[in-house]
């Protein structure tokens, strides 16, 4: 096959795609694990900090073989404005604070393999969001999100009819990264590729600043560790996955892959986060799911696959800075 043809290429980015969700997946180990040692906003807000950081070496690399090599990048949109840009950062960061700190609370009660699949109801909530921004919507939409409630009965709800207040959070951090998914969608196309690294650099630290604000004031309610730097560097393997890894690399693989990817099948990679979550759950954490839990399991990754089973524009795949 020609290492340069349109069919190579689309099959590379859909390998490159599957490593990032394999990331993404594991992350949620890793989530989970921090939990022992430090509380979920100061997790967050240092976490932020570290994929800012990644991001920006990535951006200078990319900018300095752009001028070695003396050719102008390539830009997907005509240049904004520095305030636009700003603003766009700062909006999409005060929605990722509320997405990432709820997912991390559900965590401290939540199995990283359950809190997996229901982060993962996003997909499906995006394009029933979209109904209210008059975005068109097709049948199988409407399908999956029957087949998204019965897989998240079967997944939260206990025999007794309680939903866990850890699941009606992750319930909640799923609505969250919907709007973040939406909002970057909306930015997107007015972007270059290096002003949308930007635009994340921002909300990046925006929102890492939010969560160390809120470390000192709120954690105590979540986990009984102590603030120390002790206990920061006893979690240091995970914040370097969750930051470096999860958010800084594997977000650049995602935008450097969509370039040749088709957007249905990157769509449908991309969602067997989900399924790289569970196995990382049972096989690293050696977390057990019973048969009620793996069958809903079964249904919400049904549910997400169904949901993208459409065409769709890159703009509305997923960005989330898992």
């Amino acid at each position: 096959m020609e290492l340069r043809s349109p069919r190579f290429k689309q099959i590379a980015s859909t390998g490159i795609i599957l490593l990032a969700a394999i990331i993404w997946g594991l992350c949620f180990v890793a989530q989970r694990s921090a939990m022992q040692h430090i509380g979920p906003f100061l997790f967050n807000g240092i976490r932020g900090f570290l994929a800012a950081f990644a991001l920006l070496l990535i951006v200078a690399l990319v900018w300095y073989i752009t001028l070695k090599r003396k050719a102008p990048t390539r830009a997907s949109a005509p240049p904004v404005s520095m305030k636009y840009l700003i603003g766009a950062g700062l909006f999409c960061g005060v929605i990722l604070f509320f997405a990432s700190n709820l997912q991390q609370i559900g965590m401290v009660t939540v199995t990283a393999s359950k809190a997996a699949f229901i982060t993962a109801l996003y997909i499906v909530l995006v394009p029933v969001l979209g109904l209210f921004l008059k975005q068109r919507t097709n049948w199988n939409t409407w399908v999956s999100v029957g087949v998204a409630v019965v897989g998240l009965y079967l997944l939260c709800v206990s025999s007794g009819f309680a939903l866990e207040t850890g699941d009606a959070v992750l319930i909640g951090c799923a609505l969250f990264w919907a709007f973040h998914i939406l909002a970057i969608g909306h930015y997107a196309p007015r972007l270059t590729l290096l002003q949308l690294f930007g635009m994340c650099v921002i909300q990046f630290v925006f929102s890492g600043a939010l969560s160390l604000v809120c470390a000192p004031l709120f954690d105590g309610f979540f986990v009984a560790v102590p603030l120390t730097l002790g206990a920061v560097m006893n979690a240091a393997p995970e914040l370097l996955y969750a930051g470096i890894l999860s958010t800084g690399v594997a977000f650049t693989l995602v935008a450097i892959a969509q370039r040749h990817a088709k957007p249905t099948p990157a769509a449908i990679v991309m969602s067997t986060e989900s399924v790289f979550g569970l196995l990382g759950g049972v096989l690293i954490l050696s977390e057990v799911l019973t048969a009620r839990e793996g069958i809903g399991c079964l249904l919400m990754f049904a549910a997400v696959i169904l949901t993208q089973l459409k065409p769709q524009e890159p703009s509305e795949l997923s960005w989330k800075s898992q």
